[in-house]
């Protein structure tokens, strides 16, 4: 695959692993509905709404271990390609490091390991100037939190006992007459699907969700077909923190309009540790 069409799968697994998070939000202001589902579920997610932006501090002070597995499949859904990537998540100063561990079962090669080695060496050298860029980036991806509050409606459809946890079970729907205004809102009229929220401290056990109408991205470089698929689990590492556990993508997507590819990728994570110090990275 040349360089251009991974750089622009990367875009999309951005863009639909952010969308994994659109179902905790509430679908803020509007006129007030007298159905108690609705009503339960608005308290219910907003609650999430702040558990949520707790835990994603607190995710910035641990370390993990992240392993990928990136599947193209052929027209028959079985496997023609894979990759698996093995990464440790380190902090460098503040900022998250991937060292890769493995990749398809071997050690990194010689020029991987340049690479990482430059990265990490730019990290514990960071400019104030590239500090502020990194922590303006980050904000921005993460500012799509906000905008949602507008851009879905909740039902409360059931409670559930799900991996030992009593749960709420919503129903995410595109709030009609949404107007987007930022850089992952095109995509918020374009999915649905269900959260999972635990009942104790409203943590995200898990979240459903299915693309309903295919758009495009990548200034149209690529197409998201209608039917892509992702689910994300979530586990609690103590004190109300809930982290990643599994995510996976089933998605169709078009790239230039011409190669159509099935993706399947699994993401796990495991060894969550609140970080030591300012970096630790193995050799």
């Amino acid at each position: 695959m040349n360089v251009s069409a991974r750089s622009t799968l990367k875009l999309l697994w951005a863009m639909l692993a952010a969308s994994a998070s659109l179902f905790a939000q509430s679908s803020g202001p509007g006129q007030p509905r007298e159905h108690a589902s609705i009503v339960d579920a608005r308290q219910i997610v907003g609650q999430s709404v702040a558990a949520t932006e707790r835990s994603w501090q607190a995710r910035d002070h641990y370390t993990y271990t992240e392993r990928d597995d990136d599947r193209r499949l052929d027209a028959l859904g079985q496997v023609k390609s894979e990759d698996i990537d093995v990464t440790r998540m380190s902090l460098v100063n503040g900022a998250r490091f991937e060292q890769l561990i493995e990749h398809n079962g071997q050690l990194p090669t010689t020029s991987e390991q340049r690479k990482s080695d430059e990265h990490l060496d730019k990290l514990k050298h960071e400019t104030t100037e590239d500090r502020a860029a990194r922590l303006r980036s980050d904000e921005e991806n993460r500012s799509f939190l906000h905008d949602l509050l507008e851009a879905f409606d909740f039902q409360l459809l059931d409670e559930e006992v799900v991996d030992g946890r009593p749960s709420y079970v919503l129903q995410a729907t595109p709030h009609p007459g949404y107007h987007a205004h930022g850089k992952f809102d095109k995509i918020f009229s374009k999915v649905e699907g269900k959260l999972w929220v635990d009942k104790q401290d409203f943590g995200w056990i898990k979240v459903d969700g299915e693309v309903t109408q295919s758009f495009s991205m990548g200034l149209f470089v690529a197409r998201v077909q209608r039917g892509s698929h992702i689910i994300l689990e979530e586990t609690c590492v103590g004190d109300g923190v809930w982290v990643p556990r599994r995510l996976q993508l089933r998605a169709t997507a078009r790239i230039l309009f011409l190669k159509s590819l099935e993706i399947d990728r699994i993401l796990t994570y495991s060894d969550y540790l609140p970080a030591a110090g300012s970096y630790s990275v193995s050799r």
